[in-house]
């Protein structure tokens, strides 16, 4: 005979859910704790080796997409290798990119086909240096006079740097500047000709180097990464001290 209480076990098993297995938990815990581990080997291996983290870094951006070094949202521009001293791929515009053979302005019509032609990255990057160089003695220039240092005569006497475009215009001084800066012109235009000609020439090289400062490629390097920096300094700084100058006509420090 069947007892009341076999009865009542019976029961209640039959009543009671079978539990659920536990292997799928399991798999999913040892699976999501070797992520973990993985994920602190990767980073502890980045902090410790930086050239891994580069290499990695590298990797990822060549298979997603190269991105500007200088603005990450945005694709780094073709032309902008990293070759060129002071490239930080900045071109927002696109402006490296332009398909125009630039010797076309300087070279006349029939010479074309015997040019190697000019990029409009070779033509700007001559353009960049030569207002920068300008710039960067500008400033000394503007200084210097606002600081009392003048020509001699009665009529430099006490010019500011604000008033001397209209002074020197006035008295006749900007004739002998258009023809300095004629001769200057004509020789650039001479060097960019030969680069058009496939001479080699660098932008902006000039082969200036009387003290022998760019002996060894490390140092030509550096002093060619120091001046393209100096270049965009000053042309922001020339633009701030002009504007400076012209809201405050105080002399320097202009305040």
């Amino acid at each position: 005979a069947v007892s009341e209480f076999d009865l009542s076990r019976s029961h209640a098993s039959s009543s009671v859910p079978p539990r659920p297995t536990t292997t799928t938990t399991s798999t999913m815990g040892v699976s999501t704790t070797a992520l973990v581990l993985l994920g602190a080997a990767t980073a502890v291996r980045a902090f410790t080796n930086p050239a891994a983290a580069g290499a990695a870094v590298a990797r990822s951006a060549t298979a997603l997409g190269a991105k500007s070094a200088s603005v990450p949202f945005l694709e780094a521009p073709p032309a902008l290798d990293g070759t060129m001293p002071g490239d930080k791929q900045f071109d927002p515009l696109g402006f490296s990119s332009i398909d125009w053979n630039m010797a076309e302005v300087i070279i006349p019509k029939k010479a074309w086909a015997a040019t190697e032609g000019i990029s409009m990255l070779y033509w700007m990057r001559e353009a960049e240096l030569k207002h920068g160089r300008i710039c960067m003695l500008a400033i000394v220039g503007y200084i210097l006079v606002d600081m009392g240092f003048h020509f001699p005569g009665p009529k430099y006497a006490g010019l500011s740097s604000l008033e001397a475009h209209d002074v020197m215009v006035a008295n006749g001084n900007m004739g002998f500047l258009l023809l300095v800066v004629g001769v200057l012109e004509l020789i650039n235009g001479v060097a960019i000709s030969q680069a058009a000609n496939g001479s080699g020439r660098a932008p902006g090289d000039f082969a200036l180097d009387a003290f022998s400062l760019t002996a060894t490629p490390e140092k030509k390097a550096y002093l060619l990464e120091s001046e393209i920096t100096h270049c965009r300094l000053a042309m922001f700084a020339f633009s701030g001290l002009v504007t400076q100058s012209a809201l405050t006509e105080k002399a320097f420090p202009y305040f």
